[in-house]
């Protein structure tokens, strides 16, 4: 008996409507798109953008999000998939070694974050008529808010779990056919975003350094990806090319450019803009 641990038996389904499964994982995602887009609407009207130009962001962001996540999973830890059966990247369908219909299992967050960079630079150039370190200074706190429930849903679907715990505490995922206690990781990366989000919000409310641009854009890369490289060390491994490079696991070496690049954009030569108070 396990006095610490709690058993997680969830099938991931919140609900039937007739004989379709609304899961949790796509709840999830359809909270943090809308809450996304309430925060960005707030700093629209703070700033004094106009309000039509949310319904390009909202598009823009939910597309390259998706498409990033599900690129960056095949690309950085199923890369054979693209040549076995590299329809099943782009469908809901697998085809070898036989017809399945699995819906899009398989995201990633580093290529989601290279998706929605891509994104914000089109959408700054062809909609916006802004810098792009500008959209990005304010997208990033839709993007950690939204990371949050990401998490959540990974919890509720009993996936990316964390390591064994070798003690009482931890949770027992039974969806998996264990009866022993694992980490939460996908509940510490979660709380470690809350505060992620909480500090850019803080920063970007109650300091100037959102006329800096990009230093908001870099306190999030250095913050967030500080936090999944710590939480992958309570994650079981997820494959990729780490046992190719070794020390740390492919998710943290994905996180290690992502962190630099953050210290990059917050102490380089600063350049300050003009914005509506």
């Amino acid at each position: 008996m396990h006095f610490l641990s709690i058993t997680w038996d969830s099938d991931g389904t919140l609900f039937h409507i007739g004989s379709y499964p609304l899961r949790y994982y796509s709840l999830m995602f359809i909270i943090a798109f809308s809450m996304g887009w309430v925060i960005m609407k707030k700093i629209y009207n703070r700033e004094g953008v106009d309000l039509e130009k949310l319904d390009s962001l909202f598009i823009y962001t939910v597309v390259s999000t998706l498409v990033g996540a599900r690129l960056g999973h095949f690309l950085f830890y199923e890369p054979e998939v693209f040549i076995t059966d590299p329809l099943s990247v782009f469908l809901p369908f697998q085809f070898s070694p036989e017809f399945k219909v699995t819906g899009f299992q398989g995201l990633a967050s580093h290529g989601a974050a290279i998706g929605i960079i891509i994104a914000m630079y089109l959408y700054s150039k062809k909609v916006i008529k802004k810098p792009v370190l500008w959209i990005l200074d304010r997208i990033i706190l839709a993007v950690a808010f939204g990371g949050i429930f990401v998490r959540l849903g990974n919890f509720f679907n009993s996936e990316i779990v964390g390591k064994p715990t070798k003690s009482d505490y931890g949770v027992v995922f039974a969806r998996l056919g264990e009866d022993f206690p694992r980490h939460p990781a996908q509940l510490y990366e979660a709380f470690g975003y809350v505060i992620v989000f909480i500090i850019l919000w803080s920063v970007y409310w109650k300091t100037e350094k959102r006329k800096q641009l990009g230093y908001i854009f870099g306190l999030f890369l250095v913050l967030l990806w500080t936090v999944r490289f710590i939480a992958e060390f309570f994650k079981r491994s997820q494959g990729g090319f780490e046992t190719a490079l070794g020390t740390f696991s492919t998710g943290q070496w994905l996180s290690i450019p992502f962190i630099i690049a953050g210290f990059y954009f917050m102490f380089r030569k600063p350049k300050f803009i003009e914005v509506k108070e």
